[in-house]
């Protein structure tokens, strides 16, 4: 892929491509033809923002309702962290295209580019983070299924806390090596930090999570439904569904990245990452809501009947606590 020569933004291989030469014109070329070039790119990114409007409305409400409505427990505890990084993700993402479309609409590189690598290590940060809290959503379920008692007894009360705290500091960490050592630094050594975020994320807690999930839907399969909470337990396997379909080919696409460029793959990714980060308050009311012969009440009642099952409480025995300060 060619590059202008003056670019002053630096290809990293993992997302953020500098546009191409021919969004930016600096010999006469018509800017129409610039803007007719790149219109996949365009139509691609503004359903995109869309998706991502409409994921932080859902988000923002899920937010409220955990952070202030809904009493707490070590389950909702993940989940309000997981809508934290869901928003950070629409967010970044919505920044991201915004800046990364510009010499695409006005043919010209504004200044404003130099935060690009910003916006997206932003963007595997908050991504990072969903993945891993969605892992230890799955195993720590697998393990409450697997040894109740524990759980009930033996569970330690800060666990939700302490997880949610080194899960963020963990992608915190990878992706500020990201930006220092590849955006900023551009050192040689970059392929190792690359290396070490797809690992983790693609070959690690990816498998980690599938198959904990798979334990704990064939350890329900073998025991009787009516002694767990079935509401929360969809609630787990539809949300995980829908990540490895909408949220891992963007892992994909960041470890083929090592081997090929493709500019528009990379949007692609981006979109079905966003509805994944957009769907999960849609999830959280059609379950909540599932059963009732109307919906004759607010959201915040369906999501009650998933954050505050009292099944859960039972199987788990701790008092609420939560990773990020509500």
């Amino acid at each position: 892929m060619e590059r202008h020569p003056n670019n002053t933004i630096h290809d990293w291989l993992t997302a953020s491509p500098t546009p191409m030469e021919s969004t930016v014109y600096r010999d006469g070329h018509n800017g129409t033809r610039c803007f007719a070039e790149h219109i996949p790119e365009i139509v691609t990114g503004s359903i995109t923002l869309l998706i991502c409007l409409c994921g932080l409305v859902g988000n923002g409400a899920i937010l409220w309702l955990l952070g202030f409505c809904i009493k707490r427990n070590p389950f909702s505890a993940y989940l309000l962290n997981l809508a934290v990084a869901d928003t950070c993700f629409l967010l970044c993402t919505s920044a991201f295209l915004l800046i990364y479309h510009m010499p695409m609409l006005t043919c010209f590189q504004p200044e404003l580019l130099r935060v690009l690598p910003l916006f997206h290590s932003m963007v595997l940060l908050t991504y990072s983070t969903s993945l891993y809290l969605l892992t230890a959503i799955g195993v720590e379920r697998c393990v409450c299924a697997l040894w109740p008692f524990w759980c009930r007894c033996h569970r330690p009360k800060l666990l939700s806390a302490i997880m949610c705290s080194l899960l963020w500091t963990l992608a915190c960490v990878l992706a500020g090596l990201v930006y220092f050592v590849c955006d900023l630094g551009h050192s040689g050594h970059c392929w190792m930090v690359l290396g070490t975020l797809c690992f983790l994320n693609f070959c690690f807690f990816t498998p980690l999570m599938v198959v904990s999930n798979v334990i704990l839907f064939i350890k329900l399969r073998q025991s009787s439904w009516q002694h767990h909470p079935t509401r929360l337990y969809a609630v787990i396997f539809l949300t995980v569904f829908f990540f490895l379909l909408f949220g891992i080919p963007l892992s994909v696409q960041i470890f083929l990245n090592f081997f090929v460029y493709i500019n528009f793959v990379f949007e692609i990714c981006l979109l079905l990452a966003s509805v994944n980060s957009s769907i999960n308050p849609v999830i959280y009311v059609l379950v909540g809501s599932y059963g009732k012969s109307r919906f004759k009440r607010s959201i915040k009642v369906a999501l009650q009947r998933v954050f505050e099952d009292r099944a859960d409480s039972q199987e788990v025995g701790e008092t609420p606590v939560i990773g990020i300060a509500a």
